[in-house]
């Protein structure tokens, strides 16, 4: 029995085109929700700019190659393939990520492409984005161009990113839904689209690529119960299957887990699907899962619908009715904005992966998002961050060699900073300090954090010190 990390593993990094790339007018792109959208937090920047990848690429992709990168996980812009969502295909956006594409291959990085990450195009979105089959269609129009376009090269594709967040706080990441009508059958109903959607490009990759591999990217995570009562353990089942497994059963068996659907007609919201559409589905399955972890969850019961309606917005939208209810748990640290830290959850959720599913894994998400101050002298001092790499791939190396799992790639968001969704440029993730504020853009210079010479040295040796 090997005790080391295989010598092909494919440490790397994160970033999505929303969040980093900027240039949202430039090279001929379209407009997506991302650019459009008004409900960005208060006091936080938009996606405008980001962290202006879009006219630092060369320079972001040598501080990749220093790092020692095997591989790097970044998402397409489809408005910047296909500015409308479908129709006419944007010759400038091609060449962009043909340039991104080859320069990574120069320095021998393997490219692992999402081909969907939060960006929906505004003009799919005008009309009625995912609940309409248009938008499914587009979806595999732009699948056959990228495939067509990059498939020679990448051979790691990834489809829908955090699909199951997206339906879970579809508000959040930008599933806007018609007033009125039947909100929860809405909802699925897109969950559906996406489905089918994500099946045709499965299908479409194994058509076209040559030696190609696909497989989804949704956030998954170990779920506790509250306390040993059994009505406990009951609801951590229950969102376990809601939260995680819906999701992947579909993609990998082919089929909707009876547990949601029962819920769903219950309460009159069935969403709609024809045989044939099953068939689609049946048919795409994923070679490896990708999967996006950074904290475990634990639930109760909720005691009454009446309570559960008292509940706030924000532990509502993590809680189902009837179902169960996401609490705190106060045996877990907290990060500086208040997500709970659980490197064994991190080999819970890994072991129930493989246990479920016995296919390959990626963890394309992983990492802590803090407040880092850059000195006078240039340097990001983040021990905070090493600190909890260190914890979550001890996890990782354990699961590989004590559990005998197969995975094949770790790469943490992200691999320089961006903008978080809901907490704007302060809250930083990468390597890499961007030296820009909320509105002030500064010199958007690039400074290597400690964390960054720590997973230089992390791969160099491959993770042998840990």
């Amino acid at each position: 029995m090997s005790n080391k990390i295989p010598s092909n593993f494919l440490w790397g990094g994160s970033t999505s085109a929303y969040q980093f790339e900027g240039g949202f007018d430039q090279g001929g792109k379209g407009k997506s929700i991302q650019d459009t959208r008004t409900n960005i937090p208060q006091g936080t920047t938009d996606f405008k700019v980001a962290s202006d990848h879009y006219n630092h690429w060369k320079e972001d992709v040598a501080l990749m190659a220093e790092m020692g990168f095997k591989s790097y996980r970044f998402s397409i812009a489809w408005t910047r393939i296909l500015p409308e969502g479908d129709g006419e295909v944007n010759k400038e956006g091609i060449e962009f990520y043909n340039n991104l594409i080859n320069e990574l291959l120069k320095y021998k990085i393997t490219p692992i492409v999402t081909m969907f990450h939060f960006d929906l195009p505004h003009s799919l979105n005008l009309d009625g984005g995912w609940l309409n089959k248009r938008t499914i269609n587009a979806f595999e129009q732009y699948a056959k161009v990228l495939f067509e376009s990059y498939g020679d090269r990448v051979k790691h594709w990834l489809t829908i990113n955090e699909q199951n967040v997206m339906i879970l706080f579809g508000e959040i990441v930008g599933i806007n839904l018609p007033k009125g009508g039947n909100k929860l059958k809405n909802i699925y109903q897109v969950n559906h689209h996406m489905m089918l959607a994500q099946a045709k490009a499965i299908n479409l990759c194994h058509e076209i690529v040559k030696n190609g591999k696909i497989g989804p990217a949704p956030n998954i995570t170990s779920v506790y119960g509250n306390t040993n009562k059994p009505i406990d353990q009951f609801a951590a089942f229950n969102m376990r299957v809601m939260r995680n497994w819906f999701y992947l059963d579909t993609c990998v068996f082919g089929r909707y887990n009876q547990l949601v659907i029962n819920y769903l007609q219950a309460n009159n919201s069935m969403f709609e699907y024809t045989e044939e559409e099953m068939k689609i589905i049946k048919k795409g399955k994923p070679d490896f899962i990708a999967f996006n972890y950074y904290a475990s969850a634990t639930a109760k019961m909720p005691e009454s619908d009446e309570l559960f309606d008292e509940l706030p917005d924000q532990q509502k939208v993590k809680s189902v009715k009837g179902m169960y209810e996401q609490v705190k748990n106060d045996n877990l640290l907290k990060t500086q904005f208040g997500w709970e830290i659980d490197p064994l959850g991190f080999r819970n959720t890994i072991r129930e992966l493989w246990d479920r599913y016995q296919l390959p894994l990626i963890v394309t998400e992983n990492g802590i998002g803090g407040y880092d101050t850059l000195t006078s002298d240039g340097k990001v001092h983040d021990d905070y961050r090493i600190e909890y790499y260190k914890f979550h791939l001890k996890e990782l190396k354990a699961a590989i060699i004590e559990d005998k799992i197969d995975i094949f790639g770790y790469n943490p968001w992200s691999a320089i900073d961006l903008t978080s969704t809901h907490e704007g440029v302060k809250k930083r993730y990468g390597f890499v300090y961007v030296n820009r504020d909320e509105f002030d853009l500064k010199d958007l210079k690039r400074y290597r954090k400690d964390s960054f010479f720590w997973y230089q040295n992390l791969i160099k040796t491959n993770g042998e010190e840990l």
